[in-house]
């Protein structure tokens, strides 16, 4: 290579902290944020290697001219009719001597395989442990991409609102979300639109339930721009709901900001999980809050750091994570609101330009 990125540098120092020789990528989120792209994954191993002094692929012959157009680094390519075995040698024998070895914790369990076989004297690990703590701080170029999806998502929120109607199922509103990012030039990720009872699944399958007027519904909906993504859930219903709607989301939306107002550098991640948390089980709700608090965004919709009760992650400048607290009361409704939080030096900034109140679109 003619010039080593940042990322790579940095990754090496984190290599060197965690006493790991060499680490194995397979294409993927964690080779996309390290390269800035990631070759055809399929079943054809296809391994990137790293060392303190060394980087090259195991690349499949005709996946080789493609990648070749986005780096630069050293390729041991294999044919289908010679198989990977002999490029595969000659990667780790590059790497010089390998005592722990981290492999992706997404590579297919075949190709892991082919590493355990090759470094049998070799202690294996998964990379999530060197790239995960580098994956949780955003630097400039990501924050402003996931600000950008943020504002698409916001997009697609309102015109999911713009086109409620009781003639239309569930699935049908996804669709609506998945033609409103598209427009702006994202993929939809995921969706889920619930009303009614089926809000009170927080991984409700959307399907052919039609819009009921006088329903609270939850609508969860992400998607990928330029390689990041976005994640938010309000709260919408066709018409009034009932008084008890409104007693909940208040708690609800205590718990969001009991969480907001604890983030800040320095604080533990499990510290924002009791916050919301604590708030909601004071009024009651505890048993109906069945989810940790948030999870990492980036260019996974779920990555580290995670808001969980044992999460003891001492939060930093720059990760970014959800906050989505809900409720969800079995045979009436659920409600979860979800901010995407970045952690400031004072405090954290939240992307999204959406009020988190019910939004009620008139009806009749």
């Amino acid at each position: 290579m003619t010039q080593t990125p940042p990322k790579m540098t940095q990754l090496r120092q984190q290599m060197a902290q965690s006493g790991i020789d060499a680490l194995v990528l397979a294409p993927g989120t964690h080779m996309q944020w390290l390269l800035g792209f990631m070759p055809h994954p399929d079943e054809r191993p296809c391994l990137l290697f790293l060392s303190q002094t060394q980087v090259c692929f195991v690349m499949p012959k005709l996946n080789a001219q493609d990648a070749r157009q986005h780096c630069d680094i050293e390729f041991h390519e294999w044919a289908d009719d010679q198989g990977p075995d002999a490029a595969l040698r000659h990667a780790i024998q590059q790497m010089g001597p390998i005592r722990r070895v981290a492999i992706d914790d997404t590579m297919r369990a075949d190709h892991a395989g082919l590493i355990y076989a090759a470094c049998p004297d070799a202690t294996v690990e998964f990379a999530n442990q060197v790239v995960g703590p580098l994956r949780m701080r955003k630097d400039a170029r990501e924050l402003e991409l996931l600000k950008m999806n943020a504002a698409i998502a916001d997009a697609a929120q309102m015109a999911v609102r713009n086109a409620l109607d009781p003639s239309l199922s569930e699935r049908q509103m996804v669709n609506i979300a998945r033609d409103a990012f598209d427009a702006q030039g994202a993929a939809i990720a995921f969706g889920i639109v619930g009303c009614g009872a089926n809000g009170s699944y927080p991984h409700h399958h959307s399907g052919q339930s039609l819009i009921r007027p006088n329903q609270p519904i939850v609508v969860d909906i992400g998607a990928r721009k330029d390689g990041y993504v976005s994640d938010i859930t309000r709260m919408t219903s066709l018409g009034p709901v009932s008084s008890e709607y409104y007693d909940v989301h208040a708690v609800v939306e205590a718990g969001v900001q009991a969480a907001l107002k604890t983030i800040r550098p320095g604080v533990r991640a499990c510290d924002v999980d009791r916050a919301a948390r604590d708030t909601i089980s004071q009024s009651g709700y505890g048993e109906y809050f069945s989810h940790r608090t948030g999870h990492g965004l980036g260019i996974d919709v779920h990555e580290g750091p995670y808001i969980t009760s044992e999460n003891d992650l001492v939060l930093e400048t720059g990760m970014v994570f959800t906050v989505e607290p809900g409720i969800y009361l079995p045979d009436k409704f659920g409600i979860r609101l979800e901010e995407v939080a970045v952690v400031t030096e004072n405090g954290c900034e939240i992307l999204s330009q959406l009020p988190r109140e019910l939004h009620v679109v008139e009806h009749g």
